[in-house]
């Protein structure tokens, strides 16, 4: 294959541009190129690279050479566990790694070939590399920081078609400007990086987080136009009182990662057109690169709940049980997306990385939804997130919402087996009083439910609640 038809991002037309800006420096067009072009100059094509990544630029200049070049990185929590990652590198054997400096002692046996601010390239002296499908472009991990072996594997065509789309509709233009709030080895993160250099855009790189001041002094003196954020990231901001920030640079607030509470849909939207901005709910997986629904910003208010319609180039359809097309209004199927976004498959070694396209662009998303008499989509729930009490089939992110409706902004999460959910609470007191208002609520007896107090909700890198990590706490 050409390695010029593999570029996702054609720097040479805006190469006087700003591409990257950080507290300490600016990056242009022009210099990222060079600093790409170093790095992966360093690595033999067609490699496979661990990169464990920061939001730092040395991390991005060496995720833009290796794309460009036909080197496949594997995107890596930086802060990933050590034993975590040590069986990633014998499940994967990679040949290079690029990393942060104080990371080196995980790669004992890598001899150091670059060092580039705070990152070294380290030649890991594989000498029986795995061989890789000339499609695979880039690996991403499934689950954040719990180190499964399970990776997507992605392609160039892959984020080529998904990287235009959300191009198209969130009509980002070389004046838009991003911001790193969000995780480079969680596709939404780098969704948002590979938008904006696909159109001469520029991204805020920082490592501060929405909870430090400076991070807000720097969304106003970089004049951040676009923020992006998971539903914990929304569930904070209403915390940190964002609606009275002075942000009169940003034009555009968009949400994926899991499902918006409604509560909080309908604030947002509402701010958003009081303030002449736009909140974009949508919706999205590793397993379709990144996006596959919207919901478009003038029904953020009207649709609430709703995730919205296809992307640009995608396609939705419902199917029930029996694997037939769910075609009435309002009725609930799993959720099925076409598209050409939609990933090559899984990895769960690297034996893996030598298979095609196992998809066909077809991806069961294992969501239950209902379509609209305007065809718009509500993801109602997950299809493993049900449990059956006393023959009742109970939908555990409604029970979520249920209890946040009830008792305000509580850190929640619910789980569990068949005949008996696990409600985990972070405040005390609330664990005596759950218990009695979902049974009266629920209309079932307070022997299926077991409420605890738990110092902390499990979340990955991402916001997302990490329900595995709960079964811990059953009573067994």
């Amino acid at each position: 294959m050409n390695e010029v038809t593999n570029k996702l991002w054609e720097f040479a037309a805006f190469s006087n541009r700003t591409a990257l800006l950080s507290e300490e420096r600016i990056v242009t067009y022009g210099e990222l190129g060079e600093e790409a072009e170093r790095i992966a100059a360093c690595v033999s094509p067609r490699s496979l690279v661990f990169l464990l990544a920061r939001n730092s630029l040395a991390a991005i200049a060496g995720y833009v050479g290796f794309l460009q070049h036909g080197i496949v990185p594997v995107m890596i929590d930086a802060a990933l566990d050590e034993g975590l990652l040590a069986s990633l590198l014998a499940a994967y054997r990679p040949a290079y790694a690029w990393i942060p400096a104080e990371r080196m002692a995980a790669f004992q046996s890598g001899h150091e070939i670059l060092r580039q601010e705070d990152y070294v390239l380290l030649d890991l002296l594989e000498e029986n590399p795995f061989p890789l499908h000339a499609e695979l472009a880039l690996l991403m991990t499934t689950s954040g920081s719990t180190g499964s072996p399970k990776l997507v594997r992605q392609s160039y065509e892959n984020l080529r078609a998904n990287t235009e789309s959300i191009v198209n509709y969130l009509d980002i233009h070389e004046d838009e400007r991003g911001v790193t709030n969000l995780p480079l080895h969680y596709v939404y993160g780098l969704s948002i990086l590979n938008t904006h250099l696909a159109v001469g855009a520029s991204v805020v790189v920082t490592e501060k987080t929405l909870f430090d001041r400076a991070f807000w002094q720097l969304m106003r003196e970089k004049e951040v136009t676009t923020f992006s954020g998971v539903p914990y990231t929304y569930a904070m901001l209403k915390r940190l009182r964002f609606f009275r920030m002075e942000l009169p640079a940003l034009r555009t607030l968009t949400q994926a990662g899991g499902k918006l509470d409604p509560e909080l849909h309908r604030e947002f939207a509402a701010f958003a057109q009081t303030h002449g901005k736009q909140f974009v709910v949508m919706y999205g997986a590793a397993e379709a690169t990144a996006r596959m629904g919207y919901l478009p910003p003038q029904y953020a208010l009207k649709k609430i709940g709703a995730m919205g319609i296809a992307i640009p180039g995608g396609r939705f359809e419902l199917v029930d049980e029996a694997g037939e097309e769910v075609t009435a209004a309002d009725t609930v199927g799993e959720l099925v997306y076409y598209g050409a976004n939609v990933t090559l498959g899984y990895a769960m070694s690297g034996a893996d990385l030598a298979r095609g396209d196992e998809r066909g662009g077809r991806y069961e998303t294992g969501d239950l939804a209902r379509r609209d008499a305007d065809g718009y989509y509500t993801v109602v729930g997950r299809k493993r997130r049900f449990l059956k009490l006393f023959g009742k089939r109970t939908n555990l992110q409604e029970v979520e919402h249920i209890l946040r409706q009830h008792f305000g902004e509580i850190e929640v999460a619910c789980a569990g087996v068949d005949d008996h959910l696990y409600i985990f609470v972070t405040q005390e007191h609330l664990a005596s009083e759950v218990v009695p208002f979902l049974s009266a609520k629920l209309g079932l007896h307070h022997s299926a439910f077991t409420a605890k107090c738990i110092p902390c909700i499990p979340k990955n890198a991402s916001g997302k609640t990490v329900y595995r990590e709960l079964e811990q706490y059953y009573d067994v």
